[in-house]
């Protein structure tokens, strides 16, 4: 219920953290079967409990209505309706529900792209040797091993923790970072445990770009996973590997031999992974891509937007984004490939030594240790240019 405060008040079964509404104004609130779903006053969906098919992970935008069903959620917008969580559940009579009961629009939210979110550019003290690019927010690493995020923090993923890391990686609405140690941290939303990692010595991590889930790898070569795992995507391979990458509902690794091995969700041939040696691998939303011991990169998945039609050439690195992916050329250019609605593959000039694709953003680390992001900036997550 909301109180005449705009303040929602929920009681009964609290398994889930269903019962515990967060504080603000709602305007509507409606309850699910394990999850709660608020509409706040600027139109903005937010939910809590249950989050084990992503059915309280609400899309950003502004919205009329809402309703949550069993392990699915939909909401009106003036543009039409939008549904996430389960797949296999039909919202339709949802649907009907809330367009009988919802007012009419009166303004359309506006198209893509974003506008640009203007960023200050102080003098850099240190610099950054690392960046990831995750769903709404990013992270990178300085030169004295802290973590700087930035973005959506809606969920604490831009609360990164103090000490001094060797490796992170942005997720959905998580983070994860490697310390000198071996040991691995995580904060953000810990919906199926996804930010309670495994204990041990880890050489690398990966939380994708657009995952409830990490990947890590052990110092034994041995792939370990966490978080959700509705389509198998943490059931990771036995065997050896020198690289591993988690994505949207799936996850590979590279052998020690140069092959590639895929889990998780197949649909869409995301996990037929091409045969050949390869040297780097990287997992996006439904599609991944591998770097050939020849430079060349090569894709498969989904290609709804062009994301797997690699561009030519010799590259360094490749970054497998939402529905777009990128490439670090060896003259230190980067190009990107795919989906343009938010100007994500429309990259900012520059030279440089890494790259990393978001869900709608992707950011570059530059040779004089700044970065440049483009894309989706909605949340500030992609500042044109960023300097520790």
């Amino acid at each position: 219920a909301v109180r005449e405060s705009g303040e929602a008040v929920c009681w009964g079964m609290n398994n889930y953290g269903q019962s515990n509404a967060p504080s603000g104004t709602f305007t509507q609130v409606s309850a699910g079967a394990w999850h709660s779903c608020g509409l706040r006053e600027d139109g903005a969906v937010e939910c809590w409990g249950d989050d084990q098919y992503d059915q309280s992970n609400a899309p950003p935008g502004r919205y009329l209505a809402v309703s949550a069903g069993t392990r699915h959620s939909c909401a009106l917008s003036p543009t039409g309706a939008s549904c996430w969580g389960r797949r296999d559940e039909r919202p339709l009579e949802v649907i009907a529900e809330l367009a009988q009961t919802t007012p009419a629009p009166v303004t359309p939210d506006p198209v893509t792209p974003d506008p640009p979110t203007p960023t200050p550019t102080p003098t850099p003290t240190t610099t950054y040797t690392a960046v990831s690019a995750g769903s709404f927010h990013t992270c990178a690493l300085r030169s004295t091993g802290a973590i700087d995020c930035w973005g959506s923090s809606a969920n604490s993923q831009t609360s990164a923790p103090t000490g001094t890391f060797t490796a992170l990686s942005a997720g959905g609405s998580h983070s994860c970072a490697l310390n000198s140690a071996g040991a691995i941290s995580c904060w953000g939303y810990n919906g199926q445990s996804r930010t309670t990692p495994p204990s041990g010595s880890f050489s690398a991590l990966s939380s994708g770009s657009s995952a409830a889930h990490t990947c890590a790898l052990a110092s034994g070569g041995a792939a370990s996973c966490w978080g959700a795992s509705a389509f198998g995507q943490t059931a990771a391979q036995t065997g050896t590997f020198t690289a591993v990458s988690a994505g949207g509902v799936h996850s590979c690794g590279l052998r020690s031999s140069g092959a590639i091995h895929c889990w998780g969700d197949s649909t869409g041939g995301k996990t037929a992974a091409q045969t050949g040696t390869f040297t780097a691998i990287s997992v996006g939303d439904t599609h991944s891509c591998g770097l050939r011991s020849t430079g060349a990169i090569d894709c498969w998945g989904g290609n709804a937007f062009g994301q797997t039609a690699a561009q030519t050439g010799t590259f360094t690195a490749v970054s497998a984004g939402g529905s777009h992916t990128c490439g670090l050329r060896s003259t230190g250019a980067i190009v990107c490939w795919g989906r343009n609605n938010y100007n994500q593959t429309t990259v900012t000039a520059g030279t440089y030594t890494a790259v990393s694709a978001g869900l709608d953003h992707a950011c570059g680390l530059k040779s004089d240790g700044t970065i440049a992001c483009w894309g989706r900036n909605n949340n500030g997550q992609a500042p044109s240019t960023r300097s520790p």
